[in-house]
Formats: structure tokens, sequence, C-alpha cells
């Protein structure tokens, strides 16, 4: 009925009507036994009761005793005057102080409630005494034990209350916390899978169109005077062409990528070779140590995309006449080597990444290597070539599994 009491539900609903009932079922009670009995004073009774029921009904229904407990506890004072008025006129009077036990406890608060309670059953046992022109135990305990009865349900209804609404906000913090959760895990998702398709559009389309542009250039240049071999740089740029778009293909099929289709983690690497040396001007060699064993996807796709990458950075920058690429199967790692004779550069002293002049290579190489639990390491010094290592175990780990899957 007011601010600070709890919100209804359609339960606690209809214990109010219950009450509602009561209050009105006594109240008629004790007219009716008033006129029935043929009492002195059954019009003063009855108007008294009436009076009460029509001061008990307006507290419901009005929006400024549902609202403050001030005003609630004006309109319950109004109530507990009549009440007093109709009991000492009549003993039925003393059964309407049990309904007024909750109404009490329930708008008052629980210092305030428990006295009003108290008074109210001390009242509820003098006026009947009054009426009986004598005293003996046995009136208490009809308004005491009435008194103890409503005190235990209301408290123990409140603490179950207050119990229901600390474990409703738990489950709205829960649910809150669970859709952050949920909002999280998917821009880690998202940021996960952007990082792998710039690492796969790095290591795949973005090598295979440089490619293409170093044989056109090529072809630009041989035109006047050999058009020949212009003719057959064209036609390597068709085929790196044709085998990008396969790539494309397969990439957006979210399947392996064609140069391990039909084949081994060493024949794609030595197929990769080949190619490198018919393209460009430079002498790619493959070579393969240790006994072979079976690799996941994630660790194949990742090794051959490392020695793809190595190699179209060895052709673009580094001017080298010859680059070795090893695979080397060691015990519980495996791993590929990239080593070339070209002009090299200092690790340390590496340009920051740009959109137009490209050093993304490193970067997505090593972050490829790492996803997997593995090690990049490279070597170089101006003029004395390049050496690049990327090992892999070959158990992964239960981290790796997500990336292996995808």
């Amino acid at each position: 009925m007011n601010s600070t009491a709890p919100t209804l539900t359609p339960t606690t609903r209809a214990l109010a009507w219950c009450l509602h009932v009561l209050v009105v079922a006594l109240l008629a009670l004790a007219a009716g036994r008033a006129v029935v009995d043929h009492h002195p004073q059954a019009g003063l009774i009855t108007a008294t009761a009436a009076a009460c029921a029509v001061i008990y009904a307006a507290g419901p229904v009005l929006p400024r005793v549902r609202r403050s407990r001030r005003a609630a506890a004006l309109w319950l004072a109004a109530v507990g005057a009549c009440w007093l008025v109709l009991l000492t006129r009549s003993a039925d009077g003393v059964w309407v102080a049990f309904p007024l036990y909750f109404l009490q406890l329930h708008l008052l608060s629980r210092r305030a409630g428990l006295a009003a309670v108290a008074a109210t059953a001390v009242t509820a046992i003098t006026g009947f005494a009054a009426h009986q022109g004598a005293f003996s135990p046995a009136m208490a305990i009809g308004p005491a034990i009435g008194a103890a009865v409503a005190v235990a349900v209301v408290w123990g209804y409140q603490a179950l209350y207050r119990e229901s609404e600390q474990r409703r906000r738990l489950i709205e913090e829960l649910t809150a916390t669970r859709a952050d959760l949920a909002i999280a895990q998917h821009a880690a998702g998202v940021l996960a899978e952007r990082e792998r398709l710039a690492r796969e559009i790095h290591d795949t389309l973005a090598q295979g169109l440089s490619s293409i542009q170093l044989l056109l250039r090529a072809a630009e240049r041989a035109l006047p005077h050999a058009p020949e071999n212009a003719a057959r740089y064209v036609d390597q740029a068709r085929q790196a062409a044709v085998d990008d778009l396969a790539e494309a293909r397969r990439f957006v099929a979210a399947l392996t990528p064609p140069a391990l289709e039909g084949t081994t983690l060493a024949g794609a690497l030595e197929r990769l070779c080949a190619t490198t040396s018919i393209r460009h001007r430079i002498t790619a060699r493959f070579h393969l140590t240790g006994e072979p064993v079976p690799l996941t996807t994630a660790h194949e796709v990742a090794l051959l995309r490392v020695a793809q990458s190595a190699l179209a950075n060895t052709v673009r920058h580094a001017e080298a006449a010859t680059a070795e690429v090893t695979l080397s199967y060691l015990g519980d790692h495996v791993a590929v080597d990239i080593v070339d004779d070209g002009g090299g550069f200092r690790p340390d002293r590496l340009p920051a990444p740009d959109p137009e002049a490209g050093g993304f290579g490193l970067a997505a190489m090593r972050a490829r290597v790492h996803a997997l639990g593995g090690t990049l390491t490279v070597e170089s010094a101006p003029g004395h070539g390049t050496a690049l290592a990327a090992q892999l175990p070959l158990t992964p780990s239960a981290h790796d599994e997500p990336e292996a899957r995808a």
C-alpha cells in the first residue's frame, strides 16, 4: 500500500483480498449479533461497524495511502480509533484486532508495528474483560496468540521477500554479466577472425598480386627488345592470377589451401620453390630433413604460409640469387627455415607497417606461429642475407584446438 511495502504478486494480492474479506466479515458479525441479540445500542454498534468498514475500504483505493507511509499510518490510526469505539460498545469487536495486527505490521516500521500490535492486544484484552466484568488468564490467550501468529507470519513473509528480492537481483546481475560476456566473446571472436583473415589475405592474395606486378613489370621491360620473354612473363602472370583466383575461392569456402590438396606439406613447399624459381630471377631450392610425421591442417597451413610470405619478401626486397627452404622434423617439433643470400636488413629497424608500403609480413608470420604455440626467429644483417626459422610443436596444446578447427 505504500512505496516501502513489497511489490504485490498474485499470491500477495490474494492474501490482501482475504484480509479485506475478513475485516468486513468480522465487522458484519459484530453488527449482526448486536441486532439479533437486541442489544440496547444495536443501532450505534451497527453505525460504528459501518463507519469502520467505510474508513477501511477507503485505504486501498486512495493513491496517497498506497504511496506514503505517513498517510498509511494516519489511515491506520483512523481505522484503529473507529475500532476502539466499536470495542467499547460490543465485546464482539475484539475479533477485529486480529486483522489489525497484519495491517499494523505491514504498514508500519518493524519497531512501530511491534509496538502497535502489543498495544492493540492489550486493548483487546482490556475491552473484552470490561465487557465480561472480570479478568481471567484465558481472556488473554486468544489475542496474545493471535498477535504472536501475526508477527511470525508477517516477519517470516518479509524475510522470504527479502531473500527473493536478493535472488532476483543476483539473477539479473548474472543475466547482465552473461550478456556482457557474450558481447565480449563476440567482439573477441570478431577480432580474432579479422586477424586470421588479415594473415590469410596477406600470405595469399597480397603476395600473389605482388608477384603478378613483378612479372608484368619484367614483361614491360622486355617487350621492346625480347617479345618472346615478355610473352613468357605475361603467361606466368596469367598463371599466377589463376592460382590466386583458386586461393580466393577456396579461401571464401574456408577449405584448405589448393597447394596442400592431394599432396603433403613437403610436396607443397617443393612446388612453391619450383614456381618461385620459374617466375622470378632467383633459384629457390627445397630440402627435407628428418622422418615426416602427420601434421594437423593448422600446422601445415601455418608453415606453408610462412614459407610463401618469406619467399615473397625475398623476391621483393632482398635481391637474392638463391633461397634455401628446409622442412625439418625434429622429434617433438617441426620447423621451416628460409635462408637467402640477399642484401639483408636490420631486424631492429624495420619500418612501421603501412597500408601503401606494406610491412605486415613478419608481424603476420609471428602472430600465426604464436597462435599455435610456436616460435619465429629472424637473423639478418645488411649484406649478409637473411635466415628465418618457424618452429611449431608437433602435439598442439588445448588452446590450439580452436585454431586447428578454424
